[in-house]
């Protein structure tokens, strides 16, 4: 995968979810600005890159999947507002969506994902 750009895409999940609308931050202030001040996410965002990620002025919980550079799921976590999350050593990306999202995509460590963008 080369080098992405702030834009939309669509993120399928090996053995799971295909066509799940993505929103990539590649972008320093992309990034920064993440999901803060919205209300939901349509589908997920996709951070990158990225190691680690907080909650702090967020409005709803959400789900956080640490990728590697090959987009294969390190750790999956529920993140309530307020919180800080560990970087991850090995990640390069974090895909961030609504809580519950990503359990009902069937991501989970150890699955490889795939952004077509």
């Amino acid at each position: 995968m080369g080098r992405l750009r702030d834009g939309r895409g669509t993120l399928r999940v090996a053995g799971g979810a295909t066509g799940v609308p993505v929103e990539i931050a590649a972008s320093y202030r992309a990034r920064t600005r993440g999901l803060l001040g919205r209300d939901g996410v349509e589908g997920a965002i996709l951070l990158t890159p990225a190691g680690g990620v907080h909650t702090f002025r967020m409005r709803f919980p959400i789900d956080v999947a640490y990728l590697d550079r090959r987009l294969n799921v390190l750790a999956v976590r529920t993140m309530r507002p307020g919180r800080l999350g560990l970087p991850r050593p090995r990640a390069r990306h974090v895909l961030e969506a609504e809580a519950g999202a990503m359990a009902r995509w069937g991501l989970r460590p150890g699955v490889r994902v795939t952004l077509e963008v």
